[in-house]
């Protein structure tokens, strides 16, 4: 018999991506989804070839009995407290209530486990879940891929294409970045899926990249030398960050605030992925850096 793989989150870009890569493994993917969901949404899923199936996910009876019979739920939800808090508590319970013995919670982002408390708010709901998760009867394993390597098209301080410039914060030019794309990051998280021996964190990354090497790889790319330049001190950074979130409470109610997106940045020039994974499942290729920026930057 096949195994059966739960996602939920499978409309969103990631959760998408980790079906595709899934149904690629000759297994049965299931996923489920909120009853409201667009009907486009779910007809794109099934062309794929998962099922589908429309739960009242605010009923964890509902919950157990759609993902009864999964060898693994996977979480590709994103959210603030009511979805990576509150509703990943009742798939969880539905799971345990199921016999499902396998679950990845949605933690696809930079390892917290290191990071202080209170310095990034969406990092601050997962480790609520997780603490939650850990005290479940269920294998759990989190999969933790650093910054998703998308980012870099977006004009941040870290790579601002129309700016032809890179920045940095504190004395970090050579501090190492961790990125991921989202296609490798599915990749990977449809073989721990299907891996009964994965432990409770992997991290991985795509590519790491320090701002000098970034800056060696966009003038190999482009011809171009970008300025490289420190923004400011990550002391100064993390005040900055205090102050936009105090000035704009409207922010608690966004899951990508400008503030948080802030704190985003904070945490991946003060802690890094020092264990990498990426040599767990020989299957693999992981995207290079100079790859990745040739793929947007002309």
């Amino acid at each position: 018999m096949k195994k059966i793989i739960i996602v939920f989150g499978a409309t969103g870009n990631l959760g998408n991506r980790i079906v595709r890569e899934l149904l690629k493994r000759d297994v049965e993917v299931r996923t489920i989804i909120r009853t409201s969901t667009d009907p486009q949404k779910m007809n794109t899923l099934k062309q794929m070839g998962a099922t589908v199936q429309e739960v009242d996910l605010a009923n964890v009876d509902a919950i157990a009995k759609a993902s009864a019979g999964g060898s693994c739920i996977v979480s590709a939800l994103a959210g603030l407290g009511d979805v990576i808090v509150d509703l990943q508590k009742r798939i969880i319970d539905g799971a345990i209530q199921a016999g499902v013995p396998r679950f990845i919670p949605s933690d696809f982002c930079t390892d917290y486990t290191d990071l202080v408390p209170g310095e990034n708010r969406n990092f601050d709901l997962r480790r609520e879940f997780r603490m939650y998760l850990d005290s479940k009867p269920i294998q759990a394993t989190s999969i933790f891929n650093g910054a998703f390597a998308d980012i870099l098209q977006y004009n941040t301080p870290i790579l601002n294409l129309k700016e032809k410039s890179i920045g940095y914060w504190g004395d970090k030019a050579d501090w190492k970045l961790d990125f991921t794309t989202m296609d490798d990051t599915a990749a990977f998280t449809a073989e721990v899926a299907l891996d009964e021996t994965a432990p409770r964190n992997l991290q991985i990354a795509s590519f790491q990249v320090s701002p000098r090497m970034l800056w060696q790889d966009v003038k190999q790319a482009t011809n171009q030398e970008f300025r490289l330049y420190q923004l400011s001190s990550l002391e100064d950074f993390a005040q900055f960050i205090k102050k936009q979130r105090a000035d704009y409470p409207a922010g608690e109610n966004e899951l990508y605030a400008k503030w948080q997106q802030g704190q985003y940045m904070y945490s991946m020039f003060t802690t890094h992925h020092t264990q990498l994974a990426n040599d767990r499942y020989k299957s693999l290729t992981w995207t290079t850096s100079l790859d990745f920026i040739r793929s947007f930057v002309h």
